[in-house]
């Protein structure tokens, strides 16, 4: 599992009401009362956080700030950078100081960095399979509430590509738009009346005299073709001719990737890189 192309950390600050939010929500009313009890403050320790299976890694820097958080006095060595392909057993990260400070932002973070490590992989997993097609992989909105500006992060350190952040990124005409504004060319005349020139334009179609229409309009620059079948696809592809950029979605399972990449479609967009990855088993050890 090769590693993707390095992707730049976000400024800390946009991490940090998120990582208060969850630091908050384990301390609860009274903070940690078993590390209280238990451990004596001037107890120092060196923890490492360990991959205990292979896979790609994602939220380190996550992990890294949730450490300081907690006791900002902590030395944190990141030896694997975002992104990176591990094998089980590779020391992602050393924390070193108060064996208190270190004990009371476990949970949180090997929370973020499995969740988020488990996204990368399954994201490399479904970039593997376009078996170097130039087809890349990409998210949608379907990402845990208030965690998306992470979630999209770790898609890219998959290897993949990010599809909208919010509603106000772009249009996407989606089949309940065209339902509500009566057909493919009435809402596609409305959004030409009303869309900013800066403003992408993306429709979703399910069928091939959709497509056509959505051609003969000449007002989207995106189709998304949505539950077709794989000869369908190929079709769509061939009818669209390099005019507009072409996304598959619905129904794109991993077992799936190769023949629709083998269509030629620019994108295959997979709700289930965020919304049903697994978490990638991390551990904290002393």
């Amino acid at each position: 599992m090769s590693a993707a192309q390095p992707v730049p950390d976000l400024p800390d600050l946009m991490l940090t009401p998120l990582i208060a939010r969850a630091l908050e929500e384990d301390f609860g009313q009274a903070g940690d009362l078993t590390t209280a009890a238990t451990i004596d403050p001037a107890t120092r320790y060196r923890a490492q956080l360990n991959a205990r299976e292979t896979g790609r890694v994602s939220g380190l820097q996550v992990a890294r700030l949730t450490f300081a958080a907690v006791d900002p006095s902590l030395t944190i060595t990141q030896h694997v950078g975002e992104g990176a392909a591990v094998e089980r057993g590779t020391c992602l990260m050393e924390i070193e100081g108060a064996a208190a400070s270190i004990l009371m932002a476990e949970r949180v973070a090997l929370n973020f960095a499995g969740r988020l490590s488990g996204i990368a992989t399954l994201t490399a997993a479904f970039v593997a399979e376009t078996g170097g097609h130039p087809t890349r992989i990409t998210c949608t909105r379907k990402t845990t509430p208030g965690l998306r500006v992470v979630e999209k992060r770790a898609v890219l350190h998959g290897g993949g590509a990010n599809h909208r952040f919010a509603l106000s990124d772009a249009i996407l005409i989606k089949d309940n738009h065209i339902a509500a504004a009566g057909g493919v060319r009435p809402v596609l005349d409305r959004v030409a009346a009303r869309a900013g020139h800066m403003v992408r334009v993306e429709i979703e179609v399910d069928r091939l005299d959709q497509l056509q229409e959505v051609l003969d309009a000449g007002t989207a620059h995106v189709v998304l073709l949505d539950n077709m079948d794989t000869p369908t696809l190929a079709r769509a592809v061939e009818l669209v001719g390099g005019r507009l950029v072409t996304e598959a979605s619905g129904n794109m399972s991993l077992d799936r990737i190769a023949e629709v990449a083998a269509t030629g479609v620019d994108y295959i967009s997979a709700g289930a890189l965020t919304h049903s990855a697994r978490t990638l088993d991390l551990g904290l050890d002393f």
